[in-house]
């Protein structure tokens, strides 16, 4: 069993928890608060930006043109492709996209992008690979799930959101990134096996907590009301 294949076995508790958050599952319904969708967009928009900062300081690592190729190839796609889910939600509360840049970071999408940023900081290529592998991998299954769950059409709310993500250009960059990061743990040390699959793990346990911050609008609590006696 490769690599990848068993951290995709070992974390398929999270998954399934991933494929049944309410969030997700109204995705499918097509029924989502509007506010739960500003709180996600706003989020995810900077969690992208530092997605491809990471695949920046991986390309930094690589030591073949082929793998600066890979990384540059990603990063492109991020910036350029991974913005058509964001206007579908964007189009579906009635907020222009630009509204919902620059805003500060709640504390789980801060925390997983720290998570990234410490294993492409100190780790190897192998790391970064398992620590990044999850947002794609999980969202690759959450439109493929959704796709022959609901079987959405273009009248579907959320249909472009769906079907970006069940495409088979998702599954492709799934894929190549699987290949690669199987290739690294092929040579890979039992320590270093060891820190990928933690990275991976909780990687995946962020995919979820995502979710879960966007559908419950977190914040952090210097930005709750004080209740008073009075």
């Amino acid at each position: 069993m490769k690599f990848t294949e068993q951290l995709r076995k070992e974390n398929d508790d999270i998954y399934q928890l991933i494929f049944f958050h309410p969030f997700v599952e109204g995705i499918g319904k097509g029924d989502i608060a509007k506010e739960a969708i500003t709180h996600y967009v706003k989020a995810d928009f900077e969690y992208l930006n530092a997605f491809m900062k990471i695949y920046g300081m991986a390309l930094a690592k690589s030591t073949s043109r082929e793998d600066i190729s890979f990384f540059h190839e990603k990063i492109s796609f991020v910036l350029h492709d991974e913005t058509h889910p964001h206007h579908n939600f964007c189009e579906y509360i009635g907020v222009g996209y630009e509204e919902l840049q620059g805003h500060p970071l709640p504390p789980t999408a801060d925390h997983y992008i720290k998570h990234m940023m410490y294993h492409a900081q100190i780790g190897t290529l192998g790391e970064i690979l398992a620590a990044l592998l999850p947002c794609p991998w999980t969202y690759l299954e959450i439109g493929k799930e959704l796709m022959k769950k609901y079987n959405p059409t273009e009248e579907h709310p959320f249909y472009h959101w769906i079907s970006f993500y069940a495409d088979d250009v998702v599954e492709k960059t799934t894929l190549e990134m699987r290949e690669l990061l199987d290739k690294y743990m092929e040579q890979a040390s039992p320590e270093e096996v060891i820190r990928a699959q933690d990275a991976f793990r909780k990687s995946c346990q962020l995919e979820w907590k995502f979710w879960e911050m966007a559908f419950t609008c977190e914040e952090w609590p210097s930005k709750k009301k004080v209740l008073t006696s009075e």
